[in-house]
């Protein structure tokens, strides 16, 4: 993707939404309501009359996009500043910082979703890992009321950057850790509004619901319930009023750790396919993230607020149901104490690579130790070579895709990996880094938005992994995918090019959205931070180009452009076989369908059809 051309498609499309704002010259409220891991089509009126109803008599986004790789804190990155990941640097939920980070126990391949963490890492690359600013970041410097409630490190992320004052974020920020000591402090109006409205001074645990039980032992059948009561509680009994009283423009995150907690940890189908995360536990999981969205528009309500308001409705991520199997992995042929025998364990890839390339294999996780015969890697990360303080290869295990870094570009052990990678069945794509060159069977990064003016390190490699879809009417509704994690064959995943994790649920309502409108075009995650900038007549100033579009064509009088769909293939492997990308376009804007091996990703079973070829 050519970012001076991206940057000119932004800028058009700002230009062509300007129509849709001319008579509101003073900005309304926002809510950005997230609900983690919501598949699309798994919204009806029964399952989640709240957000059907948004997206009913509001807007229905039937064609969104989640970011690859799908996960939580990249598209997080992306709704928080409107630019793709190759901007951000949040390349995935773990990534290679290339520095032990203190705050996550000396790694360098920590886990973000930790506010710490994200303050370690904020301070190392110099002050703003994101490098660039968020949405309520800009909004709270021009006079907004601001504030993000919610999950532990995607809502924290929204506002990390302001350090100043005794009570620490001017945005109130409230999540898994406020309270204790790694949680962003309260400040004095907070803590006296809390304690007026009889609620805690820190956020309950949560309980059951956090039990991802094991090989032998079910997860969780709870939903976070209790946790996200008191969450939305916070919101609608202080947050909301408390910003009503200010007489001035707000803007409300939430983020919503359901669906995605209980999907993860169901404990509905331990170590086989079905249901999956089709089970009970997930559905009463989306009934709890609908009913907290029905409780924050019930005091919008009470509290007048709803002609003033525009909602925003956008999943991070879809989901899938985990396979651990393998035919052709080594990682499989070994004995685990906590795997089942013939299935994949944690850190699978980095065993792999490590026997493929005939390298030692260390834990990061684990004070650089050796990883010894039949060990896995604590996080499943690892670092090959002989020497883990300068390692020849980096393993960042994520889940349904993991990033492969080479920190001396060394382009002889790329294509040695790649070659590696490209005989494993439940590999279904790679992305390789452009400065490394085209190897046959890969794809460049630069494709997917993933090569930009990040200050992280960029991965040399990433790879995807095999789903496929368990036989329902609607595949995005029941995909599997083979998933690089501590979780269990028959719980929840995401991560992958599936089009069951890129197909996020999507909607808006309010003053600035049609009504009754539902739009084919596709949005994606970046497209929500772009359009929230215009909704708060903000003025992002970005550093890189890869930016989202303003979606105008939901807005009264604003601009309704075309879209194109194609495909992108690599040249064939030795072993024929070819990464291939499915995409569709609006302008230069490119949304992300499904990739990687045809027959190995839900969405791509098939090659052909009408869609227009391209080769690189």
């Amino acid at each position: 993707m050519r970012r001076s051309i991206v940057l000119l498609s932004a800028v058009l499309a700002l230009l062509g939404g300007g129509a849709a704002f001319a008579q509101n010259a003073a900005p309304r409220n926002l809510i950005l309501f997230i609900p983690d891991g919501l598949r699309a089509l798994k919204v009806t009126r029964e399952t989640a009359p709240a957000m059907a109803e948004v997206r009913d008599k509001g807007v229905n986004f039937k064609n969104p996009h989640s970011l690859f790789p799908t996960f939580t804190m990249a598209n997080g990155s992306a709704m928080a500043t409107g630019h793709y990941l190759g901007d951000t640097g949040t390349f995935s939920n773990t990534i290679y910082t290339a520095y032990p980070v203190a705050h996550a126990n000396n790694t360098v391949t920590p886990f973000l979703e930790v506010d710490p963490v994200l303050l370690d890492v904020d301070e190392h690359f110099g002050g703003d890992y994101l490098n660039e600013e968020t949405i309520l970041k800009m909004a709270r410097a021009q006079g907004f009321s601001t504030a993000a409630i919610g999950k532990l490190g995607p809502t924290f992320l929204f506002d990390h950057t302001d350090k100043t004052g005794a009570d620490g974020l001017h945005s109130i920020v409230i999540d898994d850790a406020t309270g204790g000591k790694n949680g962003v402090p309260l400040s004095q109006e907070m803590q006296a509004a809390l304690a007026k409205a009889n609620l805690p001074l820190a956020t309950p645990p949560r309980g059951d619901n956090g039990k991802a039980g094991d090989a032998t032992t079910p997860g969780t059948t709870t939903p976070n319930t209790a946790q996200q009561a008191y969450l939305a509680d916070v919101a609608a009994k202080v947050v909301l009023p408390m910003f009503k009283a200010r007489s001035k423009p707000f803007v409300l995150v939430f983020w919503s750790r359901d669906p995605d907690g209980s999907q993860h940890n169901t404990g509905d189908s331990l170590n086989t396919i079905t249901p999956g995360i089709n089970g009970p536990t997930s559905l009463a999981a989306i009934k709890n993230a609908d009913n907290n969205l029905a409780q924050l528009r019930r005091t919008l309500d009470d509290l007048g607020l709803t002609a003033t308001t525009n909602i925003m409705i956008a999943a991070d991520h879809g989901f899938s149901t985990i396979s651990k199997e393998s035919k052709t992995s080594p990682a499989t042929k070994g004995t685990y104490d906590d795997t089942p025998a013939g299935f994949l364990p944690m850190g699978f890839l980095a065993i792999d690579l490590a026997k493929a390339l005939d390298l030692p294999l260390f834990d990061p996780n684990d004070k650089n130790a050796r990883v010894a015969e039949n060990k896995r890697p604590r996080a499943g990360n690892g670092l090959l070579g002989n020497d883990p303080e300068k390692p020849d290869l980096v393993v960042a295990t994520n889940g349904g895709s993991d990033l492969v870094y080479l920190p001396d570009k060394e382009r002889k052990l790329a294509k040695h990996t790649i070659e590696a990678l490209l005989e494993q069945d439940y590999v279904s794509g790679i992305f390789v880094d452009d400065t490394l060159g085209h190897f046959p069977g890969t794809l460049p990064m630069s494709q997917l938005g993933l090569k930009g003016k990040a200050v992280t390190p960029t991965p040399s490699i990433v790879v995807n992994f095999r789903s496929y879809s368990a036989g329902c009417d609607e595949p995005t509704n029941c995909s599997v995918e083979v998933a690089d994690t501590v979780l269990r064959q028959g719980q929840g995943m995401h991560g992958s090019f599936s089009r069951g994790d890129t197909m996020n649920f999507m909607a808006a309502i309010g003053p600035d959205f049609k009504a009754g409108y539902v739009d084919a075009l596709p949005v994606s995650n970046a497209d929500v931070g772009a359009t929230a900038a215009q909704l708060l007549n903000l003025t992002p100033k970005p550093k890189g180009s890869l930016v989202g579009r303003v979606i105008t064509e939901v807005m009264p009088n604003g601009a309704t452009p075309k879209a194109f769909s194609g495909t992108v293939k690599s040249q064939a492997s030795a072993n024929g076989l070819r990464t291939v990308l499915s995409f569709q376009r609006v302008g230069a804007q490119r949304y992300f369908d499904a990739a990687g091996f045809p027959g190995r990703t839900v969405g791509l079973e098939a090659e052909g059809g009408k869609q227009k070829t391209a080769r690189k």
